[in-house]
């Protein structure tokens, strides 16, 4: 339900914002808004699953996300979904790493818990393909709204279930809470993307911009500060001594960039400049979906025979192809020449990305850091997200805005020689806005370029599995 509603977010982006009259500067905090909140919160929230018992909290942060999906179908301004969105992010980055406390719990260490965190992993995959058409079919048949108000029976069933079945436990060792290091750290992430949102429709250089990048940094730098002194760190500093798991986060940060930006710039393309429907756009992702399920599988028989870092590496090198393949998608593209050979290269660098980052992020890391490791890696893919997502949406925007104004003069020509207004215009909107995804798709593969790097240099020849149960949350 958690992977679920990131994906099926991405198939109503227009109609959600024909409804709500969304600007393209705030467009993407429908999503950035849910993976901020997510991603920052989602250490603290596995803290608090230690601290007041994981099936207390897992129940909590179930109440919070459901509470965060009813005030998003029922949504009527941009402000209020936006807010509604990040507190459903809230509650995911208390369910998430809860559940994974849970079963780890659940299943003892060996054959049956691997099985188990095994499905874990499957079914992540499984919630992207699903929420895809899943979304596609709600807002073509119902509205977009029912793509958040169909959380709402499933988290009841879950809350129902979960009592039955689950008995209480709480975690081991020291027992402070870091609230003050989960709340810098979250507000200095936020400010940096509101900060690289506002560059994009009011330029580097104004007040505001330069402001809220300078605090960001300064929040940031006092997290670090914090985390040095605190009793109970949120995320022990020693941990970053382990070459592999900052190389293995540097690729996470970068991968999330990319791939969110990614399905976020493609839903448009294929919504506003392609014309297809919601339906049409999940049922065209399916191939996408199916394609990085079946390379995680594989991945995992590849890591066991040549290696974690050969398997990263060939992995950012397809996502780096599939990229530049996207930089050239065109305004009378159609999906098998301008989608599908992206889609199939894309789809297995990212199955061959996912899994291998995950175990680098753990090796040689002691048991007694495992879970902070685990939150780190998801965290990093979460934030790299958001910050990706901010950052090629100024560069996308900016150059289409950029397009259109040099172009309005030959539009104007074009109408006075006799050529039909809303053609004219749409053409030149249509065209302003394929050459602002080049640009951002440029930019994407640019990350891939640094993570492929990061891969080759950071990342230890020989990698070994870490132990089960401490494997990072899909």
């Amino acid at each position: 339900m958690l992977v679920i509603d990131v994906s099926i977010v991405n198939v109503a982006l227009s109609t959600i914002q024909e409804d709500l009259h969304f600007s393209e500067a705030n467009l993407q905090w429908i999503l950035s808004a849910y993976t901020l909140a997510f991603g920052g919160l989602l250490l603290l929230g596995g803290r608090l699953g230690d601290l007041f018992g994981r099936r207390r909290m897992f129940l909590t942060g179930l109440v919070v996300f459901a509470a965060g999906s009813a005030l998003c179908g029922f949504a009527q301004t941009e402000v209020m979904l936006i807010l509604s969105r990040g507190l459903q992010g809230a509650g995911a980055a208390i369910v998430s790493p809860v559940a994974l406390s849970i079963l780890t719990t659940i299943f003892e260490e060996g054959p049956e818990r691997n099985k188990a965190l095994g499905i874990w992993g499957a079914i992540a995959g499984i919630g992207g393909a699903v929420g895809v058409l899943a979304g596609g079919y709600l807002v073509e048949y119902a509205s977009w709204h029912w793509i958040f108000l169909i959380n709402l029976p499933v988290c009841l069933i879950v809350f129902a279930l979960v009592p039955r079945f689950v008995d209480e436990s709480v975690g081991e060792g020291d027992h402070h809470l870091d609230a003050l290091g989960a709340l810098v750290v979250t507000a200095g992430q936020a400010l940096f993307i509101y900060g690289l949102v506002h560059a994009q429709t009011h330029g580097w250089t104004r007040p505001l911009t330069i402001a809220c990048l300078a605090v960001a940094v300064l929040l940031l730098l006092s997290f670090l500060v914090i985390e040095r002194s605190v009793k109970g760190p949120l995320l022990p500093l020693e941990i970053f001594r382990n070459r592999s798991l900052l190389g293995a986060n540097v690729v996470g940060f970068l991968l999330g960039a990319a791939i969110f930006a990614m399905f976020f710039f493609l839903s448009l393309y294929m919504q506003q400049v392609l014309g297809y429907s919601a339906v049409g756009v999940g049922t065209r992702y399916l191939l996408f979906a199916v394609t990085i399920i079946l390379a995680a599988g594989a991945s995992q028989a590849l890591v066991t025979r040549i290696g974690v870092r050969p398997v990263l590496a060939i992995g950012m090198a397809l996502l780096l192809a599939g990229l530049a393949y996207f930089a050239f998608i065109r305004v009378n593209g159609t999906y098998p020449r301008d989608l599908v050979p992206g889609f199939i290269v894309a789809g297995i660098g990212m199955g061959f990305s996912f899994i291998p980052v995950s175990i680098a992020a753990l090796q040689g890391v002691p048991p007694r850091l495992a879970g902070a490791a685990s939150g780190l890696i998801n965290t990093s893919q979460q934030i790299g997200g958001a910050v990706g997502l901010a950052l090629l949406s100024t560069v996308a925007f900016t150059v289409k805005d950029n397009r259109v104004e040099d172009g309005q003069a030959a539009a104007q020509q074009a109408i006075q020689n006799g050529a039909n207004p809303d053609q004219a215009m749409g053409h030149l909107v249509a065209t302003s806005m394929v050459d602002g995804f080049h640009a951002a798709f440029w930019v994407a593969a640019g990350m891939a370029v640094i993570g492929l790097l990061a891969a080759l240099i950071l990342i230890p020849r020989h990698t070994e599995a870490p132990a089960a149960g401490h494997a990072p949350i899909m």
